[in-house]
């Protein structure tokens, strides 16, 4: 997937101007920078929630910047958003079942996915029955991704996974997305936690004031000192 000047503005108000970045099959990349720079306001714009005003975004050959939202998910665009988002009345099983319904999957292959998705996320499976209002945190944030990964993905956007959750969730969540991206599906990652993301991130891009200020692989931009400089709002001698 690669998007090309993309632009988002909310009336008058610019969201993200002209970003341009790129992620490759089973890469995990991360979206950096200070509270309103504009990384959820892209993830919205790539899945659709949020219009844009000019810019593409190629998937796989077509321009998906007009898709409907829906579309994309059915062709493997998934969105993860901030505050996971959960039925916490409906059951772990009830969770996963709805992140299915988009898939094109017959009734065994879904019951067959559904397996697949309980491997990958064991944490999940002695839950299955079990209110998803009753899981922990960090139990909910992995129903969050596992319910995203039902529909067969190509590209998982996810939102924030490290809010509010203790440092061992944090690492069990990680791990996770680490599996997740072993499988093929791209991760493009939001996270305010700088080392964190840069750890588990083959590349990052920093969003400053909407547009991107800096781009490269991890190890480089966590010694690079125009990254604190990003989140402080000030410039680098």
């Amino acid at each position: 997937m690669e998007l090309v000047n993309l632009s988002v503005y909310y009336g008058p108000v610019r969201g993200v101007e002209d970003v341009s970045l790129y992620v490759d099959d089973g890469e995990i990349v991360a979206l950096l920078g200070a509270n309103g720079a504009g990384k959820s306001t892209l993830l919205k714009a790539i899945s659709g929630i949020v219009g844009t005003k000019r810019g593409s975004i190629k998937y796989f050959g077509e321009n998906f910047a007009k898709t409907s939202a829906h579309q994309r998910v059915i062709r493997g665009l998934v969105h993860v958003p901030e505050g996971r988002r959960i039925f916490t009345a409906l059951t772990v099983r009830e969770n996963l079942e709805l992140g299915i319904y988009s898939a094109k999957l017959k009734h065994g292959q879904r019951t067959e996915r559904f397996d697949e998705v309980l491997e990958m996320f064991p944490i999940l499976k002695e839950h299955a029955t079990r209110l998803a209002g009753m899981l922990s945190g960090g139990e909910q944030q992995v129903l969050a991704i596992a319910r995203g990964m039902m529909s067969k993905p190509r590209v998982l956007m996810i939102d924030e996974p490290s809010l509010g959750l203790d440092p061992q969730k944090v690492d069990i969540v990680y791990d996770l997305l680490e599996a997740v991206a072993a499988t093929g599906t791209t991760v493009l990652l939001v996270e305010q936690n700088v080392n964190l993301a840069l750890e588990i991130a083959t590349r990052a891009y920093v969003l400053q004031q909407g547009s991107v200020a800096l781009s490269g692989d991890s190890s480089t931009l966590a010694s690079d000192p125009r990254l604190s400089a990003a989140y402080l709002g000030a410039e680098s001698d």
